[in-house]
């Protein structure tokens, strides 16, 4: 990991941590009014999805240029799996595997960046496969546009490239978080019938005496 890397991720877990603690006790609050005692899952669920944006956001924003930072030499890049021939040539300049380079690197961290999304679409929203792979392009294209424009023009210049590599990663990182989240669903559904007909037969024996 980066110094750039690990500085955006302090940032994440700060701005995790001030919006949790703001968001916190108006949702025990509401859990209190609502269902008369809390809801740990609730809980868990909020907290992570507010975990994921906030790291997910500075990694991907994080650190701002400043005003005097070089721009960057290319600004779009638009063919489809580049990262294979860029891992291919970092490997045989630096004299080391394929997948010890960097641009593997970068591809296997966009591509788990955008797995706690087709989980999270999956366990909490209760979305489908076709649902899931949109909702992790459009977040992905959305990212790309924002870092095309230099965040809209806020920034003092274009510091992120425009990659059709990152859509296509983030959008499979989506899906194989669905998919694993509905591999544990049924793994878990599959278990947990065992104890009911224990379960049952005790109900049974009680309304009979």
């Amino acid at each position: 990991m980066t110094t750039a890397q690990t500085t955006a991720l302090h940032f994440g877990l700060i701005a995790f941590l001030a919006i949790w603690g703001t968001v916190l006790v108006p949702q025990l609050v509401l859990q209190y009014v609502r269902f008369g005692h809390l809801r740990p899952r609730r809980l868990v669920s909020t907290a992570a999805v507010i975990a994921y944006g906030s790291v997910a956001l500075a990694v991907t924003f994080l650190p701002l240029p400043g005003a005097g930072a070089p721009g960057l030499a290319r600004n779009i890049q638009l063919t489809p799996f580049q990262w294979i021939a860029d891992s291919r040539r970092e490997a045989v300049q630096g004299g080391v595997h394929a997948l010890s380079t960097l641009a593997f690197d970068q591809m296997t961290m966009d591509v788990l960046l955008f797995v706690p999304l087709g989980l999270f679409a999956r366990m909490l929203w209760k979305r489908g496969f076709t649902a899931a792979v949109l909702l992790g392009f459009a977040v992905s294209l959305a990212v790309e546009i924002t870092q095309l424009t230099a965040n809209f023009g806020t920034a003092p210049h274009q510091y992120r490239i425009f990659d059709v590599d990152d859509l296509i990663s983030n959008t499979t990182g989506a899906a194989l978080g669905w998919i694993a989240a509905t591999l544990f669903l049924v793994l878990r559904s599959a278990v947990q019938p065992i104890g009911k007909p224990a379960r049952r037969e005790r109900v049974h024996l009680a309304e009979t005496c």
